[in-house]
């Protein structure tokens, strides 16, 4: 089994309310090989929310503590919601003896080399999401949407 970002799959869990249909991984999900799950959700955050970025740094400064996720006017702070989504991912990914994720580009948890860089201009740098650090970081491959 594969793991995936649940809007991949057109499940609507996306900030604004939408998902990221790909219909390459819905056929995957369709043949019963994805298990499909939203690390924002997990945490505990609701659908729809406010856009978050990562502050001043990634995935890694985040599980670290050197860096925040924010909403665009700095006054609310998901941090702990996005780190309790990455855990409830690997105790998933654990539970299931998962060894590969495919999950959304860009995103503050599933980006995968390439995130947001905090200024909620569009902008794009290296680095990951909160969820795709720590799924990484215990040895599960990841992959995105773009690889397919």
């Amino acid at each position: 089994m594969i793991l995936v970002s649940a809007c991949l799959c057109g499940i609507n869990c996306k900030y604004n309310g939408g998902n990221n249909l790909n219909s390459k991984i819905l056929e995957l999900y369709n043949k019963g090989k994805l298990i499909p799950i939203c690390p924002e959700q997990l945490g505990g955050l609701p659908t729809p929310r406010a856009p978050r970025e990562i502050i001043n740094g990634n995935g890694l400064d985040v599980l670290e503590g050197k860096a925040k996720i924010l909403d665009k006017d700095k006054k609310i702070d998901n941090t702990k919601e996005f780190i309790r989504g990455a855990q409830n991912a690997l105790k998933i990914s654990k539970a299931l003896n998962i060894k590969k994720a495919i999950l959304k580009q860009r995103s503050p948890s599933c980006g995968f080399g390439q995130i947001y860089d905090g200024s909620f201009s569009g902008r794009i740098i290296k680095g990951n999401g909160v969820t795709a650090e720590l799924l990484h970081r215990n040895g599960i491959q990841i992959l995105t949407e773009e690889d397919f």
